[in-house]
């Protein structure tokens, strides 16, 4: 009886271990379908992103267009339509005016037996810009040579500096270059075929670089001295964009200050670009994105940022169509507290000042309220927060 006992413990000895291998197995099994079912809730919600949910730009819907809405009643027509101002160009004044040709009526259309006089209240007058058949003008500046019978040599007359270093094409001419090359992004050769075409003047491809080259030399100083005056803007704004250039990556970032604009291309992203421009006691406030550059500056520097809240709310309507239903719950949440924030905004001409801070401040509170969800209510997110924006937020 008493061996019998033993064997039977050894037998549930031996069944428990199973049980436990077997437990051990489908806990990991668990775990990996855990974490492949957070990948496809993930890749699902990036497979539904465009550009009206998402900081992504909108040249990205063309990869996957969302499908056309049918339009409800009429067409709309071609043109202008019924209500729109008319568009006219102001009159130019006396002063811009280089000829003024007067057009008289010598008998009456009706009856040329009839007498007219002339009404000087009464004139139609039609405003009309032409080019000029050669719209530049070529000057030749001689300097006259010397023999000095001292020296032995020829010596010359001293040519403006000014005239020296424009050459061929003089600043009008340069600044219209750099204009056709920097605004209009027009190609060399593009530019090439413009002077060529419409002004009548053969130049190279090679000496329109030269001229674009030449402009930026001119701008480095201005350009260096803006670029200390950013880190004492009070409120200044922030972006980038990303471009190539022979095949390799660069970024060209815009700092947009309340009296001038700084443009600076830089081969990173990072938030090294933002401590070389801005250094680590910038005192103002950085208008920015989400971008992760201007978090980790906003963090190491104790930056105040303000978030541009269109990208925020692009980025709040699609947790609102996040599969995770506890992600749902914080973006409407939040998109709600954002919407009495506008309301507040866009009534302000019909509240008193007391009234409108009041609205302010409470659709504040609940922005806040909305951020801070994860955090002051953690039991509704048992299983932490499910998504990046949430953490950037909260």
């Amino acid at each position: 009886m008493f061996f019998g006992w033993k064997k039977r413990c050894r037998q549930l000895e031996a069944e428990n271990a199973q049980l436990k291998a077997h437990a051990a197995q489908l806990e990991t099994r668990l775990a990996e379908a855990h974490a492949q079912n957070q990948q496809l809730v993930q890749a699902l919600a990036a497979a539904k992103k465009t550009s009206s949910n998402s900081s992504k730009p909108p040249s990205s819907d063309i990869v996957k267009p969302p499908p056309k809405r049918l339009r409800k009643g009429k067409k709309r027509k071609i043109g202008a339509q019924p209500g729109h101002p008319k568009h006219e160009h102001p009159a130019f004044t006396p002063e811009q005016i280089d000829q003024h040709i007067s057009y008289e009526l010598e008998r009456c259309p009706v009856d040329p037996a009839h007498r007219l006089g002339p009404l000087a209240e009464q004139q139609k007058t039609i405003q009309q810009v032409e080019l000029v058949e050669q719209p530049f003008v070529v000057t030749e500046h001689t300097a006259q040579g010397y023999w000095c019978e001292g020296c032995q040599c020829i010596h010359y007359a001293a040519l403006p500096a000014e005239v020296v270093a424009g050459g061929l094409c003089g600043p009008r001419l340069t600044s219209l270059v750099c204009y056709l090359k920097g605004k209009l992004h027009g190609s060399y050769s593009g530019i090439q075929d413009f002077f060529r075409d419409v002004l009548g003047l053969e130049v190279s491809r090679g000496y329109l670089a030269k001229l674009n080259q030449k402009a930026a030399q001119a701008f480095a100083q201005p350009y260096a001295q803006l670029l200390t005056l950013l880190p004492q803007q009070a409120p200044l704004n922030t972006d980038e964009t990303g471009h190539k250039e022979n095949g390799r990556r660069y970024w060209t970032w815009c700092f947009r200050a309340k009296d001038f604009i700084v443009f600076k291309i830089h081969a990173s992203r990072g938030s090294e670009v933002l401590f070389d421009i801005l250094g680590q006691n910038f005192q103002g406030t950085l208008g920015a994105d989400f971008w992760g550059a201007y978090r980790k500056y906003a963090r190491h520097c104790g930056v105040l940022i303000q978030f541009c809240l269109a990208p925020l709310i692009r980025e709040v309507k699609y947790l609102c169509e996040f599969p995770d239903p506890s992600v749902q719950r914080y973006g409407r949440g939040l998109l709600a507290g954002l919407k009495e924030l506008f309301d507040a905004l866009h009534r302000r001409a019909e509240l008193s000042p007391q009234a409108f801070a009041l609205a302010l401040a409470t659709a504040e509170a609940k922005v806040w309220d909305a951020a801070l969800e994860p955090i002051l209510q953690p039991r509704r997110y048992p299983q932490g927060k499910v998504h990046r924006l949430i953490d950037n937020l909260a």
